[in-house]
């Protein structure tokens, strides 16, 4: 509760929430125009993965900017303000300028990324010593809540109202954004954490190739999967005949369910060690996502989802702040390195999927998908960690 209480904190927890709340409108109106215009399911893909590529490949640039010259309140707090301005222009444009102005817009979301995760893992390792995971995973809730909530309101007001009705979403994304500019004059211009300082003095993490090679795969098929479900279970569904209200539920549903996992997956890292954890939630991740492919529509399904995406999602913050501890860099850097590479080759497997999709159907889509849960399990055996650095003499 003492982070919910730090204006800080919650200025870009609230930030978080906003940004993934407006990324998550892409898939529904991608889904939307789709239904609209014909869209093939590879070109719907296809111009996802443009989307995530412009808002993860340049994430790293913000982060350097940051780690730099320190300027938290501009990269982060405009972010928020240059992705709600784009998304509002987006709504009033035909579909040939939406898409790409949604695109442009994205690159908000990537000035927010890697700065605001890097002050929510200082503040909590400022109010809670030794549980940063625990930190970082409640300001990820806040995002993944936003993609929870996002697209049940969106799919509402599709449904209700058309593209215009998600002007509704634009209001409070531009007073959060203000807040976030406002507090984030408070922030720290460099990081007070070394990327290889563990808990107790002294200690480190080796952070081998073959480390960083294994937590590079495990970041990328868990992003895989992930955008896997969000972005062809509401196409599924629609072709399945179900209306946006239902299809945006059911992404809200995951995302809910990630959230959920991530405050789960956070707090039994810090006790039980991040490797185990990780490959204990992987492991369990490819139950759910295998029977979404084996049965039929009913409403098991939104139980299916939720424990698809609790168990993707808990493995999330663990990988984020292994990176920011192996990673030699600044903070900032190393968070939008690991988050840009993550969703960009998450977003490249997605674009693949999509080819599967049309030739072979969604089923497959989603077995496949289970399978990538369950090779990222077994690589987590390459980030066993072990600590070096000053050891205590015994007493005489």
């Amino acid at each position: 509760m003492v982070l919910l209480r730090d204006a800080l904190f919650t200025s870009v927890a609230y930030g978080h929430l906003i940004v993934d709340a407006l990324n998550s409108q892409r898939s529904l109106l991608f889904t939307y125009w789709s239904q609209h215009y014909g869209m093939s399911n590879t070109t719907l893909a296809t111009i996802s993965t443009l989307y995530v590529w412009v808002a993860s490949l340049s994430q790293p640039v913000f982060g350097w900017l940051n780690d730099r010259f320190g300027r938290s309140r501009l990269i982060a707090g405009g972010g928020i303000l240059w992705l709600t301005a784009f998304f509002a222009l987006a709504l009033t444009l035909p579909v040939e300028g939406a898409i790409p102005c949604l695109i442009l817009g994205s690159l908000g979301s990537a000035a927010f990324h890697p700065v605001g995760t890097m002050q929510a893992t200082l503040r909590g390792k400022h109010l809670i010593p030794g549980r940063e995971t625990t930190s970082t995973s409640v300001f990820f809730v806040f995002g993944q809540f936003g993609y929870s909530v996002g697209p049940i309101i969106g799919g509402v007001l599709l449904s209700l109202l058309g593209v215009s009705g998600l002007f509704i979403l634009v209001l409070p994304a531009l007073a959060i954004g203000v807040n976030a500019v406002f507090h984030l004059h408070r922030a720290a211009p460099t990081p007070e954490i070394s990327p290889q300082t563990e808990s107790s003095p002294g200690a480190g993490v080796r952070s081998g190739k073959w480390f960083l090679a294994a937590l590079a795969t495990v970041a990328s098929l868990q992003s895989w999967a992930q955008q896997n479900i969000v972005t062809f279970v509401p196409k599924y569904l629609s072709d399945l005949g179900q209306p946006a209200a239902v299809y945006g539920s059911m992404a809200g549903v995951f995302m809910g369910g990630s959230a959920v996992g991530n405050v789960i997956g956070g707090s039994l890292a810090d006790r039980h060690g991040r490797q185990r954890v990780a490959m204990l939630m992987l492991t369990l991740a490819g139950v759910p996502l295998y029977l979404i492919s084996v049965v039929d529509w009913s409403p098991v399904w939104y139980l299916l989802v939720f424990m698809a995406g609790l168990l993707t999602g808990a493995v999330h913050s663990i990988i984020i702040v292994t990176a920011q501890r192996t990673i030699r860099s600044g903070m900032a850097l190393a968070s939008g390195l690991m988050m840009g590479f993550m969703f960009s080759a998450g977003a490249l497997g997605t674009m693949l999927s999509g080819s599967l999709a049309d030739t072979r159907g969604f089923p497959l889509v989603f077995q496949l998908t289970a399978g990538l849960t369950l090779v990222a399990a077994v690589v987590t055996l390459g980030l066993r960690e072990r600590k070096t650095g000053t050891t205590k003499p015994p007493s005489s």
